[in-house]
């Protein structure tokens, strides 16, 4: 049960009305007809995953639930998230609540950095931040799990004249092509898609970058 899954496995095993993996995490946002349904939704979550012993989060809303699930004792995705997310997936039929995909990104703060060690404890403490490891590198979340993420990128040399903060926004692999589209419509413009699909570079009309990113094309897919 804590056997790490490919993506790609994870999410020919879910309910693709309800689930996307998005940035090494089972997401899934479901639509209420108001806050009562959604919270009556959310004690049934609740239930199942202490029946389950396995705790997503959850964030409620008014008439919107986004549920959040991955096996952190294992490092990614287990069979665990799929049993949760498939016990979800019926409740939410049970009380007639419709999915939400396009609704399930999220959004990440990449640092680039020379010296990451030296860099990552300023922002640890700055954000009161808990530090998680990630395969062989780390990350600083929210315990509330509600901020941004935030990641620190490998730089070889300085550079003075670009950005060094940019926006990952991490969405579900059947919304990236549109979302690429809308903000080039908006007057951006594409950086370099030679990574696509993993991600898009993108930059405003100034240069300020953000990257389009989805599980497909990465190591784990």
């Amino acid at each position: 049960m804590s056997e790490v899954l490919t993506w790609s496995v994870v999410t020919d095993q879910v309910d693709d009305r309800h689930w996307r993996v998005i940035g090494g995490r089972l997401r899934a946002t479901f639509g209420a007809d108001d806050f009562a349904g959604a919270a009556a939704f959310v004690a049934r979550i609740a239930q199942a995953a202490d029946a389950a012993d396995h705790h997503p989060d959850v964030l409620l809303r008014w008439g919107e639930v986004a549920v959040t699930t991955v096996s952190h004792d294992a490092g990614g995705l287990t069979q665990r998230d799929v049993d949760l997310a498939r016990t979800i997936s019926a409740l939410a039929d049970e009380l007639s609540l419709t999915g939400k995909p396009p609704k399930s990104e999220i959004v990440e703060i990449a640092i680039d950095a020379i010296d990451i060690p030296g860099v990552r404890p300023f922002w640890r403490a700055v954000l009161a931040y808990d530090e998680r490891k990630v395969g062989s590198s780390s990350e600083l979340a929210d315990p509330a799990g509600v901020g941004p993420t935030f990641w620190f990128q490998q730089m070889d040399e300085p550079r003075p004249q670009r950005n060094r903060i940019h926006l990952d926004v991490l969405v579900p692999h059947d919304e990236a092509q549109a979302r690429v589209t809308a903000a080039i419509a908006a007057g951006g413009h594409l950086l370099d898609d030679g990574a696509a699909p993993a991600f898009w570079v993108l930059a405003d009309k100034e240069g300020n970058e953000a990257c389009v990113c989805t599980w497909q094309g990465r190591s784990n897919s």
